[in-house]
């Protein structure tokens, strides 16, 4: 039976407390000079968000006509810092081990930190993570990466949700506009700086993202989150999960982003503005005492805006223009897993991937069937034994464009893996090695091996040193083996003809390849004191360079020009090193504070870039508070230094910025949360990085955006 006085006393409150909150929060960032106030909607923003939207979902729980209020409660992702350190992991070792002795540079994004961080994406919440460069390049589009090299598409980052892999064979990286879930249906994401291939293989050079999502079990009940404010217009989701039977649980979302464009250096609005909507259903069958099974699934589509800057061969040989791009795809994935004991367990899985999308005018589509088995078990009473095997087919059409070309419109790529791994534990609760190595071969460089040692040693409880030597390699895309592609036109001189610089992908490039050592150091003196150190020095050869690739040529039709050809080499290598300085503080009880700093430096030959597309220094702190009534200030600032574009890009230099993000979020009851976040507070707008397909420099804006989030 729907609790009627519950829910009426709950949204008695809201107008008016909401509206305080809101007034304190926003009123001191209106008046501050320069501020656009007419833009914004005021504390008008905060009386429709508190008070229609609470209304709007009264109709949608009597719709539902049940009561789940008691299912949901903030105290539970409220973790302490011994909790957070202590935390299980498993993308380190494909089993679960605790956070704090895993033999690599993890750290672990909660649902806490998702929660009053006022994030709304997920390459927006990588920016929580020591170490990430992530970079916004327009409103849709972003660049991530970890331990440099970052750009459009960051190359050595590999992404997976759930297990499915979301790295793009043909460009090589990931299109994060797509990559979107209900934020509140995650259970957390973990993220390894450093090279993971000996377990997910090819690609995971530089750093692996591992998203997991809550299972259907964990998501009863219905949820309703909106968001909206000077860039989000507005952007929603809705899920409802039930129970189908005792033991058989599901879980169906829909979710709709709207998103306004940025501006330019001058302050104006950008068409880069992008929609998408989506929905999918997750099934979780615990079919026996030792058997789960997981069934899930989600389709999308949207557009976006986007700045493209194409050479042509008439003055001014260049033409910037806004292309609208659309996206859409989807996906299938199931999973079983038999647990033979505490020490054992068996998982296969297979999933169908089909993405499809435009990128100015070019078009392409990718179909992706994979499976996998794993097996874990104990091998005596020292060694712990994973091993696995996987198959994978790609499917890729590649549609010719005004600027780019294919050598094979339709390729097929055969993916054949196996990997092992022996977690040997030398003296108990002190000294852990492990030793293992993944096996590949693809179609285009045949095989590769990945192979990694991890030491750990755990001299006192709280404390863990671990050292890590890894190879790993990154596989060419498409666009380095058969593309044709138009960079830049020029004239050389009044009346002759133009020059046209052509780069052609070439069948003899192979994998790029990495061999990293680190060292880390991970301290707990107290319950309320953690402190996290890695260093790390990475090896790159055989690395992506373009060169010149013969004497330019005369073509005299449709329009007389030259060509200058070029084409991809593996003629880059050079070395990489750093350190990654985390540590985390509860000076009270309702307090957490968190902070960290990286350095990088890059010394790659023969390009003299040594700083490619990559800060050199980077500074995060973040402040989670938990004030009286109900009510948590939630504040986060980022220093990052300059980025010096590579000599081959036509990118511009991105001076050095400081981004304070400020939020206030409000529980007026257990199942009720509000918040006001304002972003980018301490300027109009500025870059953070820029498009590799245009000199044309988007800005990020100020923003102030509100939230509300109902369970019941």
């Amino acid at each position: 039976m729907f609790k009627w006085r519950t829910l009426l006393n709950c949204l008695g409150e809201l107008p008016g407390q909401a509206f305080r909150a809101s007034r304190c929060l926003a009123l001191p960032f209106f008046k501050k000079p320069g501020f656009q106030t007419s833009s914004l909607l005021k504390p008008l923003l905060a009386i429709k968000l508190y008070w229609v939207l609470p209304t709007t979902c009264l109709v949608v729980s009597m719709a539902f006509g049940r009561d789940n209020a008691s299912k949901s409660s903030v105290d539970e992702t409220n973790l302490t810092l011994d909790q957070l350190v202590n935390i299980q992991v498993t993308s380190v070792s494909k089993k679960e081990t605790p956070l704090n002795q895993s033999p690599a540079a993890i750290s672990v994004i909660t649902q806490d930190d998702i929660r009053r961080s006022g994030l709304n994406s997920i390459p927006e919440l990588l920016r929580l993570v020591p170490g990430m460069d992530v970079a916004q390049i327009n409103a849709s589009e972003w660049a991530v990466s970890a331990r440099g090299f970052n750009g459009q598409y960051s190359d050595k980052l590999l992404v997976l949700i759930d297990g499915r892999s979301v790295y793009n064979p043909v460009f090589a990286g990931v299109r994060w506009d797509v990559q979107d879930l209900v934020l509140e249906d995650l259970e957390r994401i973990e993220v390894i700086r450093g090279p993971g291939a000996t377990l997910w293989g090819a690609n995971a050079v530089n750093g692996v993202v591992n998203i997991i999502t809550k299972s259907a079990k964990e998501t009863q009940g219905a949820l309703v989150s909106t968001s909206f404010g000077t860039q989000e217009q507005p952007s929603t989701s809705v899920r409802y999960g039930g129970q189908l039977a005792s033991n058989l649980y599901y879980r169906v979302y829909a979710k709709y982003v709207n998103q306004d464009g940025f501006v330019d250096s001058t302050g104006h609005e950008t068409r880069d503005d992008w929609n998408t909507m989506r929905a999918g259903l997750r099934l979780d069958w615990e079919a026996t005492e030792g058997d789960r099974l997981t069934l899930q699934g989600d389709y999308y589509r949207g557009e976006f805006g986007q700045m493209t800057e194409l050479p042509i061969l008439t003055t001014p040989f260049a033409t910037n223009f806004t292309a609208i791009n659309d996206n859409k795809g989807g996906n299938v994935l199931s999973r079983w897993t038999h647990t033979f004991s505490d020490t054992s367990e068996l998982t296969l899985q297979a999933y169908y991937d089909h993405t499809s999308g435009t990128d100015a005018d070019y078009t392409g589509i990718v179909d992706t069937y994979d499976v996998d088995l794993q097996h874990r078990f104990d091998l005596g009473n020292r060694q712990t034994i994973v091993w696995g095997t996987s198959y994978r087919y790609s499917r890729i059409c590649d549609s010719p464009s005004s600027f780019i070309n294919w050598t094979e419109a339709t390729s097929r790529d055969e993916l054949f893996t196996a990997f092992a791994q022996d977690d040997i534990t030398i003296v108990e609760d002190r000294l852990h090695l492990t030793l293992g190595s993944k096996f590949e071969h693809n179609d285009d460089t045949g095989f590769e091996i990945e192979p990694s040692a991890r030491l750990l040693w755990t001299p006192k409880e709280n404390q863990t040193v671990w050292v890590a030597v890894s190879r790993a390699v990154r596989t060419p895309s498409d666009l380095e083996r058969d593309s044709i592609y138009n960079v830049s036109a020029f004239q050389t001189a009044p009346g002759n003809p133009p020059t046209l610089v052509q780069v052609s992908g070439s069948s003899s490039f192979h994998s790029e390849g990495l061999l990293a050592y680190e060292l880390g150091y991970r301290i707990e003196p107290t319950r309320k004191l953690s402190l996290d150190v890695t260093a790390f020095y990475n090896v790159y050869n055989s690395l992506n360079k373009i060169d010149p690739a013969g004497a330019p040529s005369f073509v005299a039709s449709p329009t007389p020009h030259i060509v200058v050809p070029e084409t991809f080499d593996n003629g880059l290598y050079g070395q990489t090193y750093g350190t990654e300085i985390s540590v985390q503080w509860s000076p009270m009880d309702d307090w957490k504070l968190s902070g960290s700093y990286s350095l990088l430096e890059m010394h790659l030959r023969p390009d003299s870039s040594a700083q490619a597309d990559s800060p050199r220094h980077q500074v995060h702190l973040h402040s989670y508070v938990n004030l009286p009534h109900d009510l948590e200030l939630n504040t986060s600032a980022y220093f990052v230094s300059q980025i010096n574009p590579s000599s081959s890009s036509i990118r511009l230099p991105v001076s050095s910025y400081v981004r304070l993000d400020l939020g206030l979020t409000w529980h007026p009851c257990r199942s009720v949360e509000i918040g006001i976040w304002g972003q980018n507070l301490l300027s109009d707008h500025h870059p953070e990085t820029a498009s590799s397909r245009t000199t044309f420099q988007t800005e990020i804006p100020r923003s102030v955006v509100g939230k509300f989030a109902w369970r019941f």
